[in-house]
């Protein structure tokens, strides 16, 4: 694998942007894709080895040509920067027009075509969408021959690095009066849910999946996801972590009190309906987790250490001051 290009899109993105560091790490020249070099995430890669950052829109078919070119591997994780199924399709074509050998792409389930009442999620079906037409494009023989786009298909759980003390809606782990936290989303509390350190763990697991070749993952989709782990479950390795109660509520409306884009604000709507009322699983009745996951990467980091090493410092680099009454509190204890 080393010396290969692999060629990233959305590298500012958690996913990506995992990718990015590991393949370079290894040797692997990176090409990482953002859209703006103004940004804390850019900068670093930026910095690295084995790196270039590029800037410019997907919907500039010379640029993703040129993103593509002598490229042997691809990582997609498109986001909504306009009509996101034609970008989708635009991508897959160049990169088959410049023989990209192992093409992964970051996609998620349209609960809808399960025939149970099921709605689709708006976010996730225009990637399921691009899914169906690489799997097109990889299907593609000529004269006994594939001159397909040979593809592989991850699905994300959800991110550990979700959680937030901001007023930010569905996974707010809000600090009470009484030092503890709260967690309120329309999930069932006894409802396994898949999760995944996407700073920690895609890298990684990517890499793993490029290293056995197309060969081994043609066609196939891979839940990215390495624990199971119920709301109630979640909130007792919060607890354990943290040294405080966190608890759990059940509800049937997500609190919106900031501005968020409408496109998420109807991805809201079906998540309290497809998930809150329906309790379907999380990635279809076809995709189970964590088994392939774990099976790619053993170093996997899950929600009890993410609450431990990483929450705290991201909350105090987001404002807030209640780890350092932690210590302080600690040291006086010891003293």
């Amino acid at each position: 694998m080393t010396n290969k290009i692999i060629a990233i899109v959305n590298s500012s993105g958690r996913q990506a942007a995992s990718v990015a560091r590991v393949a370079a790490a290894v040797g692997d020249h990176v090409r990482a894709h953002v859209n703006s070099k103004d940004g804390i995430v850019a900068h670093e890669l930026d910095d690295l080895e084995n790196v270039t950052v590029i800037e410019g829109h997907l919907d500039d078919r010379q640029f993703v040509a040129d993103l593509f070119a002598g490229a042997h591997r691809a990582f997609i994780n498109t986001i909504s920067w306009g009509d996101e199924v034609a970008i989708g399709i635009a991508l897959a074509d160049a990169a088959k027009k410049a023989g990209v050998q192992h093409y992964i792409y970051s996609s998620m389930p349209d609960h809808s075509i399960y025939g149970r009442g099921w709605p689709g999620l708006p976010m996730w079906s225009v990637k399921f969408m691009v899914e169906n037409y690489i799997r097109q494009v990889n299907n593609l023989w000529s004269n006994g021959i594939r001159i397909g786009l040979p593809a592989t298909f991850v699905y994300a759980g959800i991110y550990n690095n979700n959680f937030t003390g901001l007023e930010y809606p569905l996974f707010c782990m809000k600090l009470q009066p009484d030092g503890s936290f709260r967690w309120t989303a329309p999930f069932h509390p006894n409802q396994p849910l898949p999760w995944l350190d996407a700073e920690h763990d895609v890298g990684p697991a990517v890499l793993q999946i490029f290293k056995d070749g197309h060969r081994k993952w043609s066609g196939h989709r891979i839940a990215l996801a390495f624990e199971l782990l119920t709301p109630l479950q979640v909130c007792a390795a919060f607890s354990i972590s943290l040294h405080r109660p966190v608890h759990y509520t059940h509800s049937s409306t997500i609190n919106i009190s900031v501005p968020i884009p409408p496109s998420y604000h109807s991805q809201l709507e079906g998540i309290k309906i497809l998930f809150g009322q329906h309790n379907a699983p999380y990635f279809g009745p076809e995709i189970t987790a964590p088994d392939e996951a774990r099976s790619l990467w053993a170093g996997w980091r899950g929600v009890e250490e993410y609450a431990r090493e990483v929450f705290p410092m991201e909350e105090s680099a987001n404002g807030m001051v209640w780890m350092h009454d932690d210590a302080e509190t600690n040291g006086n204890t010891a003293g």
